[in-house]
């Protein structure tokens, strides 16, 4: 019985635990690519890479990669786009109105183990689909993404990567990390109209426990954070709140993202305290969206 039970264990595709929900990228939308890494720049002193125009014929983008391999995605509309297609993407409405942090996605490698897995867990799955760009030196980047949930791609779930070719001429294109200053990207925010409901699909798709919760009125949120996990969910704690409001324009979707520091926080205007941990918020004003920076 033992011998079956191993096999049995052993024969189960290998889905994504808690522990292994690692952020791959976290994308941030603007009408305007150049406008807006000249904000990020600004605000937090950190240079971006341009890193080409996406094979779509409607966006380009640039990024600041880290050390533990997740990058920044800033993401505009091409200088000259076909009409059609910025009509026709899946952030478009995004894109348009320079909302900021728009979608993020998980790294996985094997990507049939993971859709096999949220299929079984009852979560709406696509099919995979593939997609590139080519970098300004030339370098052509290839991967397949695979949308999760009944949203737009990487809105409550995060939508699933594997690379084709190597990943590190994705998240790396001058052959390191942009800048060591940070970790990484430690947490997602995703601003969602129903705390609950959404907890309880978070539960079913990964496997997870309970979620702690905590109120922060200075952010107008409710908000649950899955420990060990980077997803932190959060929901409008008044009807006339920032989030509440931007939920219903966006509907289930990331709305600020925290990055990990060992150093100081360059910006910071407000500090909140989550979960015990302090996380110190970049000039939101200046930036055009909300990025937090966590201590570690």
């Amino acid at each position: 019985m033992r011998i079956l039970l191993i096999w049995f264990m052993l024969a189960l595709p290998l889905a994504v635990a808690a522990a292994d929900l690692k952020i791959d990228h976290a994308t941030v939308c603007s009408s305007h690519l150049e406008a807006m890494r000249q904000a990020l720049t600004s605000t937090t002193g950190l240079p971006t890479e341009y890193g080409g125009p996406h094979s779509n014929h409607a966006t380009e983008m640039a990024l600041i990669s880290f050390p533990d391999g997740s990058y920044l995605e800033l993401m505009g509309i091409q200088p000259k786009p076909e009409p059609a297609a910025v009509d026709a993407h899946v952030w478009s409405k995004f894109l348009r109105n320079s909302a900021g942090p728009c979608a993020f996605a998980l790294r996985v490698t094997d990507i049939n183990a993971e859709i096999a897995q949220l299929k079984a867990a009852g979560i709406r799955v696509g099919f995979p689909e593939a997609s590139g760009r080519t970098r300004p030196d030339g370098t052509r980047i290839s991967w397949e993404t695979v949308d999760a949930g009944t949203g737009p791609r990487g809105s409550l779930f995060p939508f699933l990567i594997r690379d084709v070719t190597p990943r590190e001429n994705r998240a790396f294109p001058s052959g390191k990390p942009t800048t060591t200053r940070f970790g990484g990207i430690g947490k997602v925010v995703v601003g969602v109209h129903n705390l609950g409901d959404a907890i309880a699909q978070y539960r079913k798709a990964f496997s997870l426990p309970q979620p702690r919760r905590q109120q922060d009125s200075a952010f107008g949120a409710d908000l649950a954070w899955f420990e060990g996990t980077p997803i932190v969910l959060a929901a409008g704690s008044a009807p006339d709140s920032w989030l509440t409001r931007r939920v219903r324009e966006y509907r289930d979707a990331p709305v600020a993202f925290v990055l990990t520091s060992k150093s100081g926080q360059p910006g910071s205007r407000r500090i909140s305290t989550w979960f015990d941990h302090q996380i110190f918020w970049t000039n939101e004003s200046q930036l055009g969206w909300r990025l937090g920076i966590e201590p570690q």
